[in-house]
């Protein structure tokens, strides 16, 4: 029986993808969450065996929430679920450990195939569009998509435009209050940014938040 995680942050989501794993004779729903923090700690947890993570989630993006599963553990294994069809998501999503994308818009065909596949070890690519893009990546590797901000910056980037506190997002992070400070003060001077405006642009832009 593969046991599954389910993460989004819209009630309506999860209850139909729980409909539809639940009704596969040889998987369940173990577990849910609502938000990329919780999602890590279900996941640490529970163990199931393979975590759906919505790409856009409050507090921490589901690809932040998979490269924090990913560090703490190789029994799960993580396939990402996105309304983005866009090649960046893709590329983020490898990047961040997951071995599977399935688009929201082909959920009803393809997710079942990609919880079976990801159970089983191996990598679900759905069209030859992302074979192509992951041929890509294992030929070129990501040295022609650097990031400015660090996975971690992200995470407060996220979390500021989302108008958390310092405070806060220290405690959400498990990070001291003045840690935050920093990285809040590199985030703006690495973009060119002076303020938490602009700061949400990006975060918008860059898929952190939804508009």
């Amino acid at each position: 029986m593969i046991r599954v995680l389910i993460a989004d942050d819209h009630g309506v989501v999860r209850s139909g993808l729980r409909l539809l794993i639940d009704r596969q004779v040889d998987m369940q729903v173990a577990t849910e969450a609502e938000d990329g923090i919780e999602a890590v700690e279900r996941a640490l947890q529970e163990r199931p065996d393979v975590a759906v993570l919505d790409v856009s989630m409050p507090r921490l993006t589901g690809l932040h929430a998979a490269r924090q599963i990913r560090d703490h553990t190789e029994d799960v294994q993580v396939l990402m679920l996105s309304m983005h069809d866009d090649e960046a998501y893709f590329f983020d999503a490898l990047e961040a450990g997951a071995s599977g994308y399935v688009s929201k818009r082909g959920a009803d065909g393809d997710l079942i195939d990609a919880i079976r596949t990801v159970a089983s070890g191996r990598t679900f690519l759905n069209s030859k569009t992302q074979q192509t893009l992951m041929r890509k990546w294992l030929e070129e590797g990501v040295t022609e998509r650097p990031d400015e901000l660090t996975p971690r910056e992200l995470e407060v980037t996220k979390l500021v435009a989302e108008a958390y506190t310092n405070r806060q997002i220290a405690e959400a992070l498990n990070l001291a209050e003045k840690t935050v400070e920093s990285h809040r003060g590199n985030v703006l001077s690495k973009l060119g940014m002076r303020d938490r405006v602009e700061l949400v642009r990006y975060a918008i832009r860059r898929g952190l938040v939804e508009p």
